[in-house]
């Protein structure tokens, strides 16, 4: 244990040209201090574990150092060089916001700025997370930042800039940093594992990479505590089993599965995942986020988007390649509604399952090329076994397959309604149960309106064994009705097997009731019961 130093700090960069996935921001740090042309006050933005407090020790260092190399770079041999090498350097002050936010830490910056350096050329004061300072200490500091002594230079690093005052803003140079990607992390870990004598498979590098989610900081921490679990040998499995992260091979066998209609394994698939210790609500964003990766991957361009090794990248492809993208819009809205209804739901597994049911429904085929998309019809989820010895004399039933408007095929199977109606049997009969079944199953077939939502909710009227009217009390409707009476009679006459059927539309007056205010309506009651005339003014009521 003694002399042991964790990887982010054993590895801290000490030079620009060390520091990783900001290379265009240290190049012009460099340049400006190459040229001279260095500003009283730099604003380093960005997430944490990017390099901020890090870039800013070297700014200092090099600005500072005695004979810098032509590159840029500070030496590290001269006095001041040794002094910051070995922390002992009084030419670099940092205050730590988030736990010296008050007036009186500020004061005593400002008491320190009076001070010239003693050794090099400028006095370097840093102010890590300078968000937290409160409006009094703000206040006190602005003078002073705007108009410092010309050997001071202040570098204020911040995880939140939007929370800072625009008149710090405004008297600042401002850096935003980069999140590291996966592949600049990648391959900075495995420069470490080198150095370290561990080997490390690329995918567990991944993995730890997407866990530190763009810090390289906690990239390093992540490292250091999968290679004393690994034992110096960092593999993929390990590694998400150290880190409990969801291997994302589920993610592929899931889509695959959907594809395939696979329902038992996909529940199967779910309930290995709950047992494993996962959150539902961490599954479900996990599969919305690898549909979004798909969507991506439809296109070689859009691939690039993906911020993953070029394996799992390649793989994306190949699985996108066999996906809609009609399936992949519908699979992630039903997952974000999943997602968004997760907290809120008393039955959370329940929810995540039928999802992934209805994930699962959205890659059957209706046989509709274009245009408006009819009911879809659910397959069944499962299999039933087939039953022998079944009953012979079964009724004869009509399929109840919503279909486009005009096209029916009878058949004497029964099959799954429409998504919004529970299951329905129908006879060949023409009775007025069947009929208004059949009515219903047709108005399915429409799309959404006033004509859908009216067949839907209509009691038709049996005139005789061939004809039926249904009423309506708006010409508007009656207009748009007349236009589906041929399809509405084929449908009818399919389902039912009728040869000749007729089909009238009525239209009937309607009456608007009048809405009456509560005045009135007393009136009206006084006058059915005059009691109430007697207790008004024994009471001495009013309204």
């Amino acid at each position: 244990m003694e002399g042991y130093m964790v990887s982010a700090r054993k590895y801290r960069p000490m030079t620009f040209d060390t520091v990783v996935g900001q290379g265009a921001l240290t190049t012009t740090l460099k340049k400006s201090i190459q040229t001279g042309h260095l500003a009283h006050a730099y604003l380093f933005c960005g997430p944490r574990g990017v390099g901020k407090t890090t870039c800013a020790r070297i700014f200092a260092k090099i600005i500072n150092c005695m004979s810098p190399t032509p590159d840029g770079e500070a030496c590290g041999v001269c006095e001041s060089c040794m002094a910051f090498n070995e922390q002992r350097s009084l030419n670099i002050y940092e205050l730590d916001a988030a736990s010296n936010n008050g007036v009186d830490e500020i004061k005593k910056l400002i008491e320190q700025t009076r001070i010239p350096p003693q050794v090099g050329k400028f006095k370097v004061f840093i102010i890590d997370e300078v968000h937290m300072l409160s409006n009094q200490a703000f206040n006190a500091f602005l003078k002073t930042l705007e108009e410092p002594p010309h050997y001071v230079v202040f570098i204020l690093a911040t995880t939140e800039k939007h929370k800072l005052l625009p008149t710090i803003l405004s008297r600042c140079q401002i850096y935003d940093f980069n999140r590291m990607t996966v592949k600049d992390t990648v391959a900075h870990l495995q420069q470490v594992a080198e150095k370290e004598g561990i080997t490390a498979e690329p995918a567990a590098l991944t993995v730890i990479a997407e866990k530190a989610d763009g810090g390289m900081r906690d990239a390093l921490s992540i490292f250091d505590q999968v290679a004393a679990y690994c034992d110096g040998n960092i593999t993929y499995k390990q590694t998400i089993a150290n880190l409990n992260v969801l291997d994302y091979d589920y993610y592929f066998k899931l889509v695959d599965y959907f594809l395939e209609q696979k329902i038992p394994d996909i529940i199967a698939t779910y309930n290995e995942i709950v047992n494993k210790g996962f959150e539902g609500s961490h599954f479900i964003s996990g599969l919305n986020a690898h549909l979004r990766n798909l969507l991506m991957s439809r296109d070689q361009k859009t691939t690039q988007l993906l911020d993953t090794n070029d394996d799992v990248r390649k793989r994306y492809y190949e699985q996108a390649q066999r996906c809609k993208p009609q399936f992949l819009y519908s699979a992630i809205r039903k997952c974000t509604d999943c997602d968004i209804n997760y907290k809120l739901s008393q039955n959370k597994r329940l929810l995540v399952e039928i999802t992934l049911i209805e994930v699962a429904q959205l890659t059957q085929d209706d046989g509709v090329p274009a245009g408006r998309r009819p009911a879809k019809i659910l397959k069944p989820l499962f299999r039933r076994a087939a039953v022998k010895n079944s009953v012979a004399a079964a009724p004869t039933v009509a399929t109840v397959k919503p279909a486009a408007t005009g096209d029916s095929t009878p058949t004497n199977a029964t099959a799954a309604a429409p998504q919004s109606l529970p299951f329905i049997s129908i006879e060949a009969k023409f009775d007025q149960e069947n009929l208004t079944r059949a009515i219903k199953l047709y108005s399915q077939t429409l799309p959404q309106g006033g004509v859908r939502v009216h067949l839907f909710n209509t009691v038709p009227h049996i005139m005789d064994e061939h004809s039926f009217e249904i009423t309506v009390d708006n010409p508007a409707i009656e207009a748009q009705l007349r236009q589906h009476v041929p399809a509405l009679t084929k449908y009818i006459s399919n389902i039912l097997k009728m040869e000749t059927l007729n089909v009238k539309i009525k239209v009937v007056s309607f009456t608007p009731k009048t809405v009456l205010s509560k005045a009135q309506l007393y009136t009206n009651m006084k006058k059915k019961n005059p009691a109430l005339v007697i207790l008004e003014k024994e009471l001495q009521l009013h309204i």
